[in-house]
C-alpha cells in the first residue's frame, strides 16, 4: 500500500479545510440571519445550529464503519456532494427550523472526512505526524477562511450567497476529486498493516478511553471558541473596530497563526513520546483562557491569539494516537466510534454558547474553558507510557 500521490493529498488536506469552513458559516452570519428571520438577539438562534455538530459525532459511526468496508474513495465522493447540496438547501431556507434541518443535514455529511479522510491521507505515510500536522494546518485555514470569507460574502451579498457559493465550489472539487482519485483495489478492511505500536489489549483499552475522553474535553474547547470567537471580539473590541469584514480579518489572522502550532506539534509527534508532549500543550492552555476572560480590547486579541495555538496545537494527539496504536484495516471505525462519543459531547457547546453568553458573559465562559482544559491534563496523565522510544511506521507487507 502506497502512501497518496501529492495531488490525491491536496485534494484530501483541502477537503478538511472544506469540512470546517461550512460548519462555521452559520456560526460566523449568525447576526445577519438572525435579523432576517426576526431575532432581536443572535444567542437566541444559535441553539438551532447544534444539530449540525451533533451530526457531526453521531454520523461518524456509520461513516467509519463504511469508510472501512466499502471503501475511502466512495465515501469521499459522498463528502463532497453531500455538503454541496446541504449548502445549497441552507441558503434557500426561508426560516430557523428550517435552516436547522440544513444544517444537520450538512452535519450528517461533515461527519465523513475525518474518520474516513484522515485514514485515506496517512496510510503508508513514513511520518505519519508530520502528515496529520499538515491535514491539520488545511483544516485550521479552513476555519480562517471561515471568518474572512463568509464576514465579506455576507457584508457584499448577504448571508444566503455566503452557503451557495462554497456550496457550488465544493460540488466542483467532488467532480475532480472523482477524475483525479484511482478506485481502490480492496476496501480498508482487507488489507495487512499492523500499528506502529504494539500494546497488549487493556492498554490499548486504556489509551482508546483516554483519548475518546481527551477528544471529548478539546472538542469543547475547540466548539465554544471557534463558534464563540467572533462574537467575543466584536464585545471586547467595541470601540476600537466596528466594521464586521475588518473583524473577520483579525479572526482569520488568529486562526492562520494559531493553524501552524499543529504542523509543529505533528513534527514533534514522530520523535517524542505522546504523553508528555500533549500534557504541556494542555497545561499551558490554563492561564491563558484565564488571562482572556478578564481582557479587553488588544490585550484580549493576543490572549485569544496565544490561546488559540495551544487549542489548536492539542489537536492532532487525537489522530497521532489512532495511527500508532490501531492498525490500518480498522481505523476509520476507531475513529467513527471516538468521534461518536467526543463530538456528541462537544455539540453541547455550540446549544449552550449562546445562552450561557447571555446568562453569565464571556468571562465567566473563558473561566469554565480553563476548569475543562485543567481537568484534560488530569485525563492525559493516565495515558500509559510508550515502551521504548517513538516507533517508526510498521513495515507495510503491500509493500516491495
Amino acid at each position: 500500500m502506497h502512501p497518496p500521490s501529492r495531488a490525491v493529498a491536496l485534494l484530501l488536506n483541502l477537503a478538511h479545510a472544506v469540512d470546517h469552513l461550512f460548519l462555521l458559516i452559520f456560526a460566523t452570519a449568525v447576526v445577519a440571519i438572525a435579523a432576517d428571520f426576526g431575532f432581536s438577539r443572535w444567542e437566541d438562534l444559535m441553539p438551532y445550529g447544534a444539530g449540525a455538530f451533533l451530526m457531526f459525532g453521531l454520523g461518524s459511526l456509520p461513516a467509519g464503519r463504511l469508510g472501512d468496508l466499502w471503501g475511502r474513495r466512495q465515501m469521499m465522493l459522498v463528502f463532497f456532494v453531500g455538503m454541496g447540496l446541504s449548502a445549497l438547501l441552507a441558503a434557500a431556507t426561508q426560516s430557523a427550523w428550517q435552516l436547522a434541518a440544513a444544517l444537520t443535514l450538512l452535519g450528517c455529511f461533515s461527519a465523513i472526512y475525518h474518520p474516513v479522510g484522515i485514514p485515506m491521507l496517512v496510510q503508508g505515510a513514513s511520518r505519519p505526524g508530520a502528515t496529520i500536522g499538515v491535514n491539520g494546518l488545511s483544516g485550521n485555514l479552513g476555519i480562517a477562511t471561515a471568518a474572512l470569507v463568509t464576514g465579506v460574502l455576507v457584508k457584499a451579498f448577504g448571508w444566503r450567497m455566503a452557503f451557495a457559493i462554497p456550496g457550488i465550489a465544493c460540488l466542483a472539487m467532488g467532480w475532480l476529486f472523482a477524475r483525479v482519485v484511482p478506485h481502490e483495489a480492496e476496501p480498508p478492511s482487507k488489507r495487512v498493516r499492523k500499528a506502529a505500536v504494539v500494546l497488549a489489549p487493556a492498554q490499548l483499552a486504556r489509551v482508546l478511553v483516554v483519548m475518546t475522553v481527551a477528544s471529548a474535553c478539546g472538542g469543547l474547547l475547540f466548539n465554544l471558541t471557534t463558534n464563540g470567537n467572533g462574537r467575543l471580539l466584536d464585545e471586547r473590541l467595541r470601540g476600537v473596530i466596528e466594521d464586521p469584514a475588518t473583524l473577520g480579518l483579525l479572526l482569520a489572522a488568529v486562526y492562520a497563526v494559531a493553524s501552524l502550532a499543529q504542523v509543529v506539534v505533528g513534527r514533534l509527534i514522530d520523535r517524542f513520546p505522546l504523553k508528555p508532549l500533549q500534557l504541556g500543550i494542555v497545561l499551558a492552555q490554563v492561564p491563558l483562557l484565564l488571562l482572556a476572560s478578564q481582557a479587553q480590547g488588544w490585550a484580549l486579541y493576543a490572549a485569544l491569539m496565544a490561546s488559540m495555538v495551544l487549542i489548536f496545537g492539542g489537536i492532532p494527539f487525537t489522530d497521532a494516537t489512532i495511527v500508532r496504536y490501531v492498525d490500518d484495516r480498522m481505523r476509520s471505525r476507531v475513529a467513527g466510534v471516538r468521534l461518536a462519543l467526543s463530538a456528541g459531547v462537544s455539540s453541547l457547546a455550540v446549544w449552550g454558547l449562546g445562552p450561557a453568553v447571555k446568562s453569565a458573559g464571556f468571562d465567566t465562559l473563558l473561566m469554565a474553558m480553563a476548569g475543562i482544559a485543567l481537568f484534560t491534563a488530569a485525563v492525559v496523565l493516565w495515558l500509559p507510557g510508550e515502551p521504548g522510544a517513538v516507533a517508526q511506521p510498521a513495515a507495510d507487507p503491500a509493500r516491495p
